[in-house]
Formats: C-alpha cells, sequence, structure tokens
C-alpha cells in the first residue's frame, strides 16, 4: 500500500507537470479560430501541421538558433573554465582569507539578477559594446553557482589523489585540467548543462542590451507572435515547441550525469 500510495503521488504530479507541455502541443496544432474557445478542446480538429511551417517562416528563426547556440556556447565554455578554476582554488589551495572571499561569493547568489540590469548596462554603454556579442555575452561569463558546485564536488573527492599530484611536480592548472577534470564528468557536465539552459533562456538581458534584431535570440524571436492587434497562439506555441526541441535533446544526453553530479556535490 505505501508502494501503491508513493506511485500514485508520482503520477499526480507527473501529470501535473507535463500538463502545460501537454497543451502547449496541443494548442500548437489547433486552428486559429480553436485556440480560444469558450469550451477548450485539448485534440485539435481538424490538425493544422502546418502552423510549424507558418511559425517558422514568420520570423528568422534559423539567424535566432545560431545567434542563441553562439552566446550560449560561449557562456558555458568560459563558464566551466573559469569556474573550474575559481572551484579548485576554494576547495584544494590554501590563501589568505579563502573563507571570507568564498562567503562574499555566496552571498551574492542572494541578489536578485534584476538587480544587477543597471550597473551591467552602464558598464556595456560606457564599453560601447551596445548591440554586440560582448555585450551580451561578457557580464554573464562566470557563474557562482558554478562555483559552488564544483567546489564541494572537488572537496568530496580524496585528498590522496591531489598529494600524489604534487609529489610528481605537477602544477595546480595541470592537476585540475588533467587529473580531477577526467574524474569529475559529472559535475562538468552538470553545471555546463545548467548553464547552457539558463543561457538558452535568458531573455531580459538581451532586450536591454540589444537592438539589432540580427543579435536576437530566440526566446526574443517568440515576441514575434505578439503584436497590438493581438497574439497568434497556435503558431506563437509552434514556436516554442520547436524552439525547446534543442534543450531537451542537451539534457536527455546529459540526464544520467546530471543527476550523478547534483547527489555527488552533496546539493539534495
Amino acid at each position: 500500500m505505501r508502494k501503491l500510495f508513493i506511485y500514485a503521488a508520482l503520477i499526480v504530479v507527473t501529470l501535473f507537470v507535463l500538463g502545460p507541455f501537454i497543451w502547449m502541443l496541443s494548442t500548437s496544432l489547433k486552428p486559429a479560430d480553436e485556440v480560444l474557445t469558450a469550451t477548450p478542446m485539448l485534440w485539435p480538429h481538424p490538425v493544422e501541421w502546418s502552423n510549424y511551417a507558418a511559425a517558422w517562416r514568420s520570423a528568422p528563426f534559423s539567424r535566432y538558433f545560431l545567434n542563441s547556440l553562439f552566446i550560449s556556447g560561449v557562456e558555458t565554455a568560459f563558464d566551466l573554465t573559469l569556474g573550474a578554476m575559481a572551484a579548485y582554488a576554494f576547495a584544494r589551495l590554501e590563501f589568505a582569507g579563502k573563507r571570507p572571499l568564498f562567503l562574499a561569493l555566496l552571498a551574492t547568489l542572494m541578489v536578485p539578477g534584476e538587480l544587477l540590469l543597471i550597473p551591467n548596462y552602464i558598464t556595456v554603454a560606457k564599453l560601447h559594446w551596445m548591440s554586440t556579442y560582448q555585450g551580451i555575452i561578457v557580464p554573464w561569463l562566470v557563474s557562482v553557482f558554478t562555483i559552488f558546485l564544483m567546489r564541494q564536488f572537488f572537496l568530496s573527492m580524496p585528498s590522496e589523489i591531489f598529494e600524489a599530484a604534487e609529489l610528481d611536480g605537477l602544477h595546480p592548472v595541470r592537476t585540475l585540467f588533467q587529473i580531477v577534470m577526467p574524474l569529475t564528468k559529472p559535475v562538468w557536465i552538470t553545471a555546463g548543462l545548467i548553464k547552457f539552459i539558463g543561457s538558452w533562456n535568458s531573455f531580459l538581458w538581451v532586450v536591454v542590451v540589444s537592438n539589432s534584431q540580427s543579435l536576437d535570440t530566440v526566446p526574443v524571436g517568440l515576441m514575434n507572435f505578439t503584436s497590438d492587434v493581438g497574439t497568434e497562439y497556435n503558431q506563437l506555441m509552434a514556436a516554442a515547441t520547436f524552439c525547446m526541441v534543442p534543450l531537451a535533446i542537451v539534457f536527455l544526453i546529459g540526464q544520467r550525469y546530471f543527476i550523478e553530479g547534483i547527489t555527488r556535490s552533496g546539493i539534495r
């Protein structure tokens, strides 16, 4: 009975989580006159597969996808590299002010991202980086959460590994990338997934910094379906569906490492 109750609860939670996605897929296949009806229908009649083609043609989504892939890829690569170096220093190196500095970094996690918009905007404007890739990318090259996640993982590793590397005369940077990195693949993939998904979904900062459609990303491109005269919900849901596919693929590929990285880092 206990297992039955647990599985029943899990099924209810799963349906609750999948509900918005099911409704999104359903709406993406509906004709325009069936989207906002007095009696909502789950299954469209008839099925309008042409909504996907119309949504793709309504805006330069190929450009949006390239921008999102480039921005998310660069931010993820720098975040993993710089975050791992900082995490290794906090986990395995001794230096003055180590603990206060780490606590100060953790304190920044409590600062809402919206609060950073104005100082970041002023900095980017004074550097003349408005409507440029560097203006969109540079302020978010390092994540404190990545540093914290990797530090927790590095602390869980046996000290003998680092002592052996030190006896062999390895520099800390070589120890990190040649010895620690191959042994900590789950946390690298976990941090990379979190950063990539967060960067891919970034909307507000791109809208604030960029005034050029050539720099717009996928989330910004979805605004094309909303205008002063209303919103084309069926095409909007179709666009949201194919814009979600890359994230689903990336997560499914790294799902096993993602779960392992979270559990082994001490974050439950």
